[in-house]
């Protein structure tokens, strides 16, 4: 049992991947001598040298469109976005030979690689820095993507994904690195693709992922001082998405909401809504509501706080859905 922050669990979770495997290598800007911009891979680079821990180019599709030659080859890459806006040069390489090239081959090549994101705002930093792309890769067939929300889920995730015979996104809620909690890294880890209840209840039930999980978690302490209890459902899996989950809260629970960062107009929050309602439908007392950012680009810091869905905004959406 030890105390982590979430990215102190990624590197642990690196490392032993590591060791567990010589295949593994680790690809992306200032990821080895530096540590990367965040630390996450800090000491890998001394640890196993620069054949393993590799300095790249910034060039984004580069980095893929390697790592993907490399995984035809044996290698289990893992490649790191310095930033999530920065993937967009490299959408074609993940979404036009990544996650096409198994099926085109009919399964008889596979793509073990791992292209891992910092997303989401909350550390004052500028559009690029603070994007929240997953939906991109959602709608995308042929990856599988999932964000972590806590050291523990970090440390065991991140090595669940590299084992992964197939692509995966694997997105990392940036203001949330130097969040602590203990990790036993000797647990048994809960399946990759699997959601997990993270605060029982009643009246509501609060789907979330990444950086947004402990904000509905403060939201539902709020809620329960004025006698409604909100159950909160850690989603981890965004593809697929662990709908058995979903589904049995929200039967039992007959009111639902989606809080992400991202813009609500075409969210992931808004597939999640169909398939409650189609599923759901004659269990719901009210229409699920979404509570997320705004359809507008990434604001300057200083209006972070007023973009980005907070405890108020995730509150209000569980009221309105009492008003039904």
């Amino acid at each position: 049992m030890s105390t982590l922050t979430l990215a102190k669990a990624l590197n642990d979770g690196l490392r032993a991947a590591m060791e567990d495997d010589p295949k593994v290598l680790i690809m992306g800007e200032d990821v080895g001598k530096l540590g990367g911009v965040f630390r996450v891979t800090d000491g890998l680079y001394k640890d196993f040298g620069d054949s393993r821990v590799i300095d790249t180019p910034l060039a984004e599709s580069g980095i893929i469109g390697t790592a993907i030659g490399l995984a035809l080859r044996g290698y289990r890459p893992v490649c790191e976005i310095q930033f999530d806006g920065f993937v967009f040069p490299a959408a074609d390489q993940i979404i036009t030979q990544l996650a096409k090239m198994p099926l085109r081959s009919l399964g008889k090549l596979r793509l073990p690689v791992v292209v891992r994101i910092p997303c989401g705002g909350g550390i004052g930093a500028v559009e690029h820095h603070s994007e929240s792309p997953e939906a991109y890769f959602t709608h995308t067939a042929g990856l599988r993507v999932v964000a972590c929300s806590n050291p523990a889920d970090a440390y065991h995730m991140i090595q669940q994904a590299i084992r992964c015979e197939d692509p995966v996104i694997f997105f990392e809620p940036k203001r949330r690195y130097w969040d602590k909690a203990v990790v036993d890294k000797a647990a048994e880890a809960l399946p990759m693709h699997r959601g997990v209840v993270a605060r029982p209840g009643t009246d509501v039930t609060v789907l979330a992922y990444g950086p947004m999980v402990k904000t509905c978690l403060e939201a539902a302490t709020a809620a329960a001082e004025e006698g409604r209890s909100l159950e909160v459902v850690d989603l981890r899996s965004l593809s697929p998405l662990d709908t058995d989950l979903i589904f049995e809260s929200v039967r039992k629970t007959g009111r639902c909401v989606v809080a992400h960062e991202a813009p609500v107009n075409s969210g992931l929050g808004a597939e999640i809504a169909a398939r409650v309602t189609e599923a759901c439908f004659y269990n719901l007392e009210a229409p699920v509501l979404r509570a997320g950012g705004f359809s507008t680009p990434y604001p300057p810091s200083r209006l972070e706080d007023d973009y980005l869905p907070d405890l108020d905004r995730v509150l209000d959406a569980v009221d309105r859905t009492f008003a039904f």
